[in-house]
């Protein structure tokens, strides 16, 4: 079992880096964590790009997220909105539609600001774009304000209750990935005893 952190934000140190690490320690005995680091150089999307080869950097996405059995994003909010170079990543990983990275995929958001709302309209403008791009995603949220002051020198959350909710939102993320695995194992296994009883 996999799960690939996507951080929103580009700046070394963020606090959303610091969140999806806090969410990474949560997660239960044997789920590997993985955290995508190539944002800063994915290309502006361009339908034009998809006719050659593709960008290393975007192919590198669409790997990752394909790998993942599960996806966890923390959005920092830019302008009320989520940054430009989240919602580009996601756009790359949503084309070709019927064959898209994010198409099924399970996923959560998460956030972190350093304002009183802790990201939350950029959550759910995540949680918007992730489902139209054909995702599955968690109908949770986990706002986290004053994410400069909300860390101890450990990297875990100081407030126990959103620590609590945060190992809540991983597990259901992991509970998710893991019906759908099993789901697809057992199609799987019925088309295989399909064919075989093919004259």
């Amino acid at each position: 079992m996999r799960i690939l952190g996507i951080s929103g934000s580009l700046r070394g140190g963020s606090h959303n880096a610091r969140l999806l690490a806090a969410a990474a320690g949560l997660l239960p005995a044997g789920v590997e964590y993985v955290r995508f680091d190539g944002l800063k150089a994915v290309p502006p999307f361009d339908e034009d790009d998809e006719d050659g080869p593709l960008d290393p950097a975007v192919a590198h996405l669409r790997e990752q997220i394909v790998a993942a059995d599960g996806l966890l994003i923390a959005t920092p909010e830019y302008n009320s909105s989520i940054p430009g170079q989240l919602k580009n990543a996601i756009d790359w990983a949503s084309r070709p539609f019927d064959t898209a990275a994010l198409r099924n995929k399970n996923a959560a958001v998460i956030g972190a600001s350093t304002s009183m709302f802790g990201a939350l309209w950029a959550q759910a403008e995540a949680r918007k774009v992730l489902g139209a791009a054909g995702a599955r995603v968690i109908d949770r949220e986990l706002p986290l304000p004053y994410a400069h002051e909300s860390f101890d020198e450990n990297g875990r959350l100081l407030d126990g209750e959103l620590e609590a909710t945060l190992e809540q939102i991983v597990g259901e993320l992991v509970e998710q990935a893991r019906a759908s695995s099993a789901r697809a194992s057992s199609a799987q296994a019925s088309n295989s005893e399909s064919a075989a009883l093919r004259p």
